[in-house]
């Protein structure tokens, strides 16, 4: 017997492009990329956006099929935005060059925006693979955690962890011509939630995660790196829209009205929108 045709209307899979920024990282690159050719889900492309290597980070990117993309212009914000802009997917997932994904990853994040068509990004946590156990259980969750909360609290909504986030493309585009992108001393992820604003749909999930490199938790010289770019990043989208006027237009967006028995409707972040909007 023959199959049931699928009906006409039925939406194709979204489509995934993994975009991954890199600048002299081929050893850790070609482990990633070997992790993600193991997807339970493969993606429509990976992009690797070369950022200046003097090693052969391009040469490995090549070599497992990726496609390559050259920035020229110094800092991960750049680069993240210039393979963001080449996608050519309807979700635009992104890690470095140091994350180890799961099998299920890309499959659990097309999942998630299929099932929710007024997600514009996704974010996930992480565990640190090369650091000793404790240490990446005690002080690997707390730095996670202390990030999520206190960019939470500076932004109004949930923030974007740039080894394990996606958006959708046409969120992407909406607000590609402003990013602070020729910015090489900020926070690439943490800019591009501020700028996709509190009226966005950004969703934390704490089961989605992946592996990185515990590069991240180093002190000293990195660390106030890291710290200064933090507050850099802060002081750059805070002149655009104050914490208060952001915490306002959010909780203007969660508030609906009750309904006629009582009852508070399901939350629906896009039509309000829409509704300020037009205001």
């Amino acid at each position: 017997m023959r199959p049931a045709p699928l009906p006409a209307d039925l939406p194709a899979p979204l489509s995934v492009s993994v975009v991954i920024p890199v600048k002299d990282d081929a050893v850790l690159l070609d482990r990633a990329l070997s992790f993600l050719a193991r997807q339970d889900v493969l993606a429509l492309e990976i992009v690797v956006v070369d950022n200046g290597s003097r090693d052969n980070s391009a040469e490995v990117a090549r070599r497992h099929g990726a496609r390559v993309v050259v920035e020229p212009r110094p800092g991960i914000a750049a680069a993240a935005s210039t393979g963001y802009d080449a996608a050519l997917g309807a979700i635009i997932l992104r890690c470095d060059a140091d994350t180890l994904a799961p099998p299920d990853w890309l499959g659990r994040v097309r999942a998630q925006f299929a099932a929710d068509d007024d997600l514009d990004a996704l974010t996930g946590g992480g565990t640190f693979y090369d650091v000793a156990t404790w240490r990446a259980a005690v002080v690997g969750r707390l730095y996670l955690r202390s990030y999520y909360v206190a960019a939470h609290a500076a932004l109004a909504h949930p923030t974007l962890w740039g080894s394990n986030m996606a958006i959708r493309a046409t969120s992407w585009h909406g607000v590609s011509d402003t990013v602070h992108r020729g910015d090489a001393h900020l926070h690439d992820d943490f800019d591009l939630a501020f700028t996709l604003g509190p009226t966005s749909r950004i969703r934390y999930d704490p089961t989605l995660t992946v592996e990185v490199s515990g590069r991240s938790l180093q002190g000293g010289p990195a660390g106030r790196v890291r710290w200064a770019r933090a507050f850099h990043t802060l002081a750059v989208n805070w002149a655009v829209m104050s914490p208060s006027r952001r915490w306002a237009t959010r909780l203007a967006l969660t508030r609906p009205p009750a309904a006629a028995d009582g009852r508070r409707p399901r939350r629906r972040i896009a039509a309000r929108e829409r509704e300020l909007q037009a205001r």
